[in-house]
């Protein structure tokens, strides 16, 4: 508390003190506040604002507490939800213009708005990403009498490729296992029922999955003594992959939705601390403007825009069981981008150029230095541990 603020609350508690006893001598009745004990004038307190009458009320008194409560609140929910949606930027605005009471802290709207998507999520059993296991047959191909599998990452229609080998070496043991050679992929819903997909796989393929798509190599290719130490780093990192990634194919294969736990529970969190970083790229783009806007003024502008982007989510959610996944995406992205462009406008009030240009500065470093990593980092991690 400063010395400023110090002072004025001794001096009105004094003045309350003052007026308090000029009535006593007029031979008025104060009471004192149940809250603090100072000498109570009127129905509130004027140092701590209690009221007189809490208690002891009839049932019908604290029926019309009730009715009061609720509709005070719907109307602010109301009035924050039609600011939210049809006003952007105008919350941030009123927190940083001193106008808090009309509208409800941003912050508990954040956590709510999310809250309500994932339990809406739950309840309807919508999972936010499944993935299918598409198993390819591969076929082998003898060059000069040693075996070759087709290089996954050539593209003969693709100028950068053309510098990678289109052909892979096999061992001659491995070639010739029966049950012939796949390779495996996954291809991605977003917003599905759990359930609507599930994935064919073959009994050879299946069979295939839980296997290291790679050999252990070691110098006995190269006409030279193998390597202990080399040989048995090699078999704990083909364990690995096999227990770890070909493993969670393998319980993807059974359960498309599978991620969906490890998602519903790090994405929340991962957005959470992600909303700080996202402000300060905004402070760091309009340092310019520091003194009209301070860093918390960012991070509630930060908070607004990422409570809009669960309620397009929502939206995209409910879409997404009547339209293809891919329209739903591209309407998702352009309609929250043109959201923040113009929220961006009206809470910073620069000229239309510059708010693109600091806009599309923002978004780019935001969404590929911070968003991608870190949803790659979540799903990844949830793949591992299904």
């Amino acid at each position: 508390m400063s010395d400023l603020e110090a002072i004025l609350e001794t001096g009105g508690a004094a003045a309350v003190e003052i007026a308090a006893s000029a009535m006593a001598e007029r031979g008025h009745q104060v009471h004192s506040c149940p809250n603090c004990a100072k000498p109570m004038i009127g129905d509130f307190c004027g140092v701590c604002g209690q009221e007189r009458n809490t208690h002891r009320r009839s049932i019908m008194h604290l029926f019309y507490d009730l009715v009061d409560i609720v509709i005070n609140l719907d109307s602010r929910v109301m009035r924050t939800s039609w600011a939210l949606l049809a006003r952007p930027g105008e919350i941030a605005s009123a927190f940083r213009e001193g106008r808090t009471r009309r509208y409800l802290p941003a912050l508990r709207l954040y956590f709510f708005v999310s809250l309500i998507f994932f339990l809406i999520l739950g309840v309807t059993n919508i999972a936010i990403m499944q993935l299918v296991v598409v198993a390819t047959p591969v076929k082998v191909t003898w060059i000069n009498g040693k075996p070759y599998v087709p290089n996954p990452a050539y593209d003969p229609d693709d100028s950068d490729t053309h510098f990678m080998p289109k052909y892979m070496p096999m061992s001659k043991d491995r070639a010739s296992q029966p049950g012939g050679h796949y390779e495996f992929s996954a291809k991605g819903y977003f917003f599905a029922p759990i359930g609507a997909y599930h994935v064919n796989l073959t009994p050879e393929a299946r069979a295939k999955l839980g296997r290291a798509n790679f050999e252990i190599t070691d110098d006995e290719t190269k006409g030279k003594p193998v390597d202990p130490q080399k040989l048995k780093k090699a078999q704990a990192i083909k364990s690995w992959v096999e227990s770890h990634v070909f493993g969670g194919l393998q319980r993807l294969a059974a359960n498309p939705a599978a991620l969906n736990d490890g998602l519903t529970t790090w994405i929340p969190r991962v957005l959470f601390f992600l909303l700080p970083l996202y402000a300060l790229l905004l402070e760091l783009f309009y340092i310019r403007q520091r003194k009209k806007f301070f860093y918390v003024d960012h991070l509630i502008f930060s908070l607004t825009i990422h409570t809009f982007g669960f309620v397009l989510l929502m939206l995209a959610a409910a879409a997404a069981q009547f339209l293809p996944g891919g329209v739903v995406a591209w309407g998702t992205l352009v309609i929250g981008g043109v959201y923040a462009l113009i929220a961006t406008r009206n809470f910073y009030h620069q000229n239309w150029f510059w708010t693109v240009v600091k806009f599309g500065a923002v978004s780019f470093f935001y969404v590929f230095f911070f968003v991608f990593p870190a949803l790659g980092a979540v799903i990844a991690l949830s793949f591992l541990n299904v």
